[in-house]
């Protein structure tokens, strides 16, 4: 089998791998019932909630257009005869302790009938990169973890996600839009709050602006901000849950561990701007900052280390 970058050229092939994983195709009725469609009928933004920008031609010219020029590596696996076996991008990081300097395997999409060797093709290929390779999981998800240790990863790190309450705080902060996407901003920085990828994958989904070209996405409420609290300085985002829009998710990148003061002026800023709750996926360590009516939720995330 064939390893190379992927090219603009495989696009096509590459959408249809993943639209063959989605069962089945629906949209919200005005009843607001979830209605079995054709694929033809869906918008664009449509098609994106079932899987991301893979799911139709126009978002994933655009989403590999941005990995080709720099911000991940996509990488497609062929057989003999040309066709696709499998898609995968990664991301290199390079962050604190336990990750440093690494390489990322953010999406892994294998064909129906690809051979079982497949996969254990493609992370030796990826190992060649010789910096420590990492995956990300849902940490209730059996199925993948056996998977992922029978290929020779085992558990590096985790994050369980919780809910706070935002609430007015003392202290004095700044926090200001910051729109500057160059990911050379968080070299070497940490990620204490929602790192359930990797620091560069998340930057690179979550602070470009790319997604703009869909009105429906433009359209929700997501913050970018350079936050400045008791000598802390961080990037922070914002973004309000789609179904849920009082409660805001966050991401923050940081070159120190986050601190009361930080975390106290991110409540108080969320209240300010009319939200009832924050989003945070944080490890044991950090979440012992929170405060006591903190809600812990059945949601958490593993990040494994290729160990073969």
């Amino acid at each position: 089998m064939l390893i190379r970058s992927a090219t603009l050229d495989d696009a096509q092939a590459i959408v249809r791998l993943a639209c063959a994983a989605v069962p089945r195709w629906q949209r919200l009725n005005e009843s607001g019932l979830a209605e079995d469609v054709p694929y033809e009928a869906l918008s664009i933004y449509e098609r994106w909630q079932h899987g991301g920008p893979w799911m139709s031609l126009e978002t994933a010219v655009l989403w590999l257009n941005h990995l080709l020029r720099g911000a991940g590596l996509p990488l497609v696996v062929l057989d003999d005869a040309g066709h696709l076996l499998a898609y995968a991008e990664a991301f290199f990081g390079d962050e604190p302790h336990p990750f440093g300097k690494h390489l990322h395997l953010a999406d892994l999409r294998l064909a129906e009938g690809a051979p079982p060797e497949t996969a254990a093709a493609l992370l030796a290929h990826l190992s060649k990169s010789r910096q420590r390779l990492t995956i990300s999981i849902l940490a209730t998800d059996d199925e993948a973890r056996e998977r992922c240790q029978a290929l020779g990863f085992a558990p590096l790190a985790s994050v369980r996600h919780w809910l706070i309450n935002t609430q007015s705080g003392q202290g004095f902060y700044k926090a200001s839009p910051h729109l500057h996407a160059d990911p050379a901003q968080i070299q070497g920085w940490a990620m204490p709050i929602g790192r359930t990828s990797s620091a560069r994958q998340a930057w690179e989904t979550l602070w470009t602006r790319l997604w703009d070209a869909l009105p429906a996405i433009a359209q929700q409420a997501h913050e970018r901000l350079s936050f400045s609290a008791s000598g802390q300085t961080a990037f922070i985002s914002l973004q309000a849950r789609l179904y849920d829009p009082r409660t805001a998710d966050v991401s923050c990148w940081t070159a120190k561990p986050l601190t009361p003061a930080l975390l106290t002026a991110l409540r108080d800023w969320g209240q300010r701007q009319g939200y009832k709750r924050l989003g945070l996926a944080l490890d044991d360590a950090t979440a012992k900052l929170l405060p006591a009516d903190a809600e812990a939720t059945p949601l958490s995330h593993l990040t494994l280390t290729y160990a073969p």
